[in-house]
């Protein structure tokens, strides 16, 4: 297959490149494929280049670390393979300039010659680097969702678990206005020198709510202005980890995708819950805080998790039986109210709006009917079916041997492995389509959890298993096809991707694993709030919610919280709703057919528009919905061209400046001990937010209604 140098020749063709004569039925039946793909290939374009596997595995790795380190921190970063797509450009191009062109032979491959530098820094290498730091961050979902499991048992737990867009880039730039990479260069700078304020002199810049400044005393007041532990009016920030920090760059999401999910973030936070809060107080909602991610007793005092776990790991019955039922915020019961419609919704928007085109292109690609640039990845050596089998197998076996040899630690029987597997693989195909309409991908946590639950109830560490192989198995095939779509665009070679993202794979999940167990190691009381320095950023808040949900699902169970013997029953109500709603959006469709924007009514993203809350705060979704309707439809309608050359580049260097200004701040000053301490690093000044407002309720620094 090559080495780490470069082949002459591209996977066993050496043709020039030439145009194709096409006839009108092999062009794309996809118009934005039509404009923007190049319907020519050059074979002989080298791939495994020395550049290609340097860039590609220094992207991989520090990618992998930037991702998993930021993971823990109150705004988790994520860095997205677009930064690296961006950033690589000019440094492959200074790495063809400089590297030597001499020729040579390696002992064992013939008379192969290879060359550090075979010519021009070209775009197959260019993209093949991109895949591989898509792995960097879990194939664009940010850091590896399995090491959350380590989190929660070290950290939440306390027990022991052993250590087992943007390819116009290539084009010749206009002499007329700043190239790209100078963009990039001044926004990184920019971003960089910025982020010493939000992230260290003046971190109350991160969550600017000001109306809590201004009634100081009102718990009312406060709830509805904190930016993270209320609902947010008003409430906004001057950071770009903020800004991106669970719903990824706004600059890279289609307009129409940030008006639904506008739509469902006000529905849910601005009308449902003000009613359901201090409209109805539904299930005793004001015993406890509005907006909140933690779990409480009947009297509103956080719940003592450990205390109902005994010696095997499984729920304590006396004990619980002891302490009582769980209960939850609010809003966080609505939230998997909404979880449960929009999976239900996702089955039927796609059924009944996409149905029709599923079986027309599965009839046409049973007619063998190609378009031009199937035709053109002809000439490249398809991947071996029993690749994928024998990888298949592999994974299974090792999965297997996990589940049995391992058993008291992750608990999962071996039938949950089969089940989760049989979830994704039906699964995949109506996600994906969302995925590649909206930009925005449903989960399957909610559901796997769920059934889990239902299933094999009691054991905390089983659950979160489950919801890996059957959520993030689902998310990762849809990251792949992904990959593969971009690499049959971009006419790379099958075998050549394939290797890419496998090892892509493995680098990063071990990087991955190892960032996390230093860092749980290093910071003391890391993700335990109350244990750490007011205004840590080591809150950990997607761990705390995986927590969260290995208790409701997994300990106590769905029958306990969401069946008969729990207070949340009702909520099961939320599936049918959201099987019917797409039902009424596609009738309102074939009654007014010339009405465009009936169609882009998407239920599974207005429905899931808060999947991400919590962790997730009202004040990220306000600056991500306000960011990307700026540049994605002012400056998109009014300065296109500036959109089409810098919109990307400027997500980009925003992401890399926070990036690596953090990573600085933390080696020089955070491991020194080195803080300062003034109003502007005192939060968010919302002390009264989490406050319950029920009569009888005592707190530590509430006030007790009487």
């Amino acid at each position: 297959m090559g080495s780490a140098f470069e082949i002459d020749t591209a996977m066993g063709t050496t043709n020039n490149k030439e145009e194709e004569k096409i006839d009108e039925d092999e062009l794309s039946p996809i118009e934005q494929v039509r404009l923007t793909v190049l319907n020519t290939d050059d074979p002989t374009l080298p791939v495994w280049t020395f550049r290609m596997w340097t860039l590609g595995l220094v992207s991989c790795c520090l990618l992998s670390f930037l991702n998993q380190f930021f993971s823990y921190r109150t705004q988790p970063l994520v860095i997205t393979q677009i930064t690296v797509q961006i950033a690589s450009l000019p440094v492959g191009k200074f790495m063809a300039s400089v590297l030597p062109h001499t020729k040579f032979r390696l002992p064992g491959c013939g008379s192969r010659q290879f060359s550090l530098n075979p010519g021009p820094f070209n775009m197959k290498e260019h993209v093949l680097v991109t895949i591989f730091a898509s792995a960097g961050c879990a194939f664009g979902n940010g850091p590896a969702y399995a090491v959350g499991i380590v989190d929660i048992i070290k950290a939440f737990y306390h027990r022991h678990i052993s250590f087992v867009a943007g390819w116009a880039l290539h084009e010749k730039e206009d002499t007329k206005g700043m190239s790209r990479g100078k963009f990039f260069l001044i926004v990184f700078i920019c971003s960089f020198c910025w982020y010493t304020f939000p992230g260290y002199i003046f971190p109350t810049l991160t969550t600017i709510s000001w109306v809590c400044w201004i009634f100081k005393h009102s718990v009312t007041a406060q709830q509805l202005g904190s930016g993270m532990q209320g609902l947010g009016l008003g409430a906004f920030a001057l950071d770009w980890a903020a800004v991106s920090a669970f719903l990824f760059s706004p600059l890279i999401s289609p307009f129409f995708a940030i008006v639904n999910i506008f739509f469902g973030y006000f529905l849910i936070i601005y009308i449902v819950m003000p009613i359901a809060y201090w409209g109805f107080d539904l299930y005793s909602a004001k015993k406890f805080p509005i907006f909140s991610s933690q779990l409480f007793t009947s009297a509103g005092q956080q719940y003592d998790i450990n205390s109902i776990v005994n010696n095997k790991f499984e729920l304590d019955i006396p004990s619980y039986d002891k302490e009582g039922r769980v209960n939850l915020s609010m809003f966080f019961a609505l939230t998997y109210g909404f979880g449960f419609a929009t999976i239900a919704a996702t089955l039927t928007h796609v059924g009944l709006f996409y149905g029709k085109e599923i079986y027309q292109r599965y009839r046409a690609a049973s007619k063998n009917k190609i378009d031009i640039h199937t035709k053109l990845m002809r000439r490249y050596e398809d991947i071996p079916q029993w690749w994928f089998h024998v990888l298949l197998m592999t994974c299974l076996a090792v999965s297997f041997a996990l589940c049995i040899g391992m058993k008291s630690q992750v608990q999962m029987p071996w039938w949950g492995l089969l089940l989760g597997s049989a979830l994704a693989f039906a699964f995949t195909l109506p996600i994906s389509i969302i995925t590649a309409t909206t930009n925005q991908t449903p989960g399957l946590n909610i559901i796997t959890e769920y059934l889990m639950g239902l299933i094999y109830p009691g054991k905390p560490v089983a659950n979160v298993c489950f919801k890996v192989y059957g959520y993030m198995s689902m998310a990762q095939a849809v990251s792949f096809l992904n990959d593969f779509k971009l690499g049959h665009y971009m006419k790379i070679p099958p075998r050549s991707m394939f290797l890419v993202q496998f090892l892509g794979t493995m680098i990063a999940g071990t990087i991955n694993i190892g960032v996390a167990w230093w860092l749980l190691g290093s910071i003391n009381n890391i993700c335990n709030i109350d244990l750490l320095p007011p205004n840590s950023p080591w809150t950990c808040p997607n761990d705390r919610v995986f927590f969260d949900a290995s208790v409701i699902w997994g300990l106590v169970g769905p029958r306990r919280i969401f069946g008969v013997d729990g207070n949340y029953g009702a909520l099961n109500w939320f599936f049918l709703g959201g099987a019917l709603g797409p039902v009424f959006v596609w009738l309102l469709h074939k009654a007014f057919p010339k009405q465009a924007w009936i169609p882009l009514i998407n239920l599974p993203v207005i429905l899931g528009a808060t999947a991400y809350m919590p962790p997730a705060t009202p004040m990220n979704y306000n600056v991500w919905i306000f960011v990307g309707t700026i540049f994605n439809f002012f400056v998109f309608r009014y300065r296109k061209q500036w959109w089409q050359r810098y919109n990307y580049v400027l997500s980009a260097g925003l992401d890399a400046g926070v990036a690596f200004m953090g990573v600085l701040i933390y080696f020089t000053l955070t491991m020194e001990n080195k803080s300062i301490t003034w109003w502007g690093t005192g939060g968010e000044h919302c002390d009264l937010a989490s406050c319950p407002t029920a009569k009888g309720i005592v707190v530590d620094g509430c006030p007790v209604y009487s």
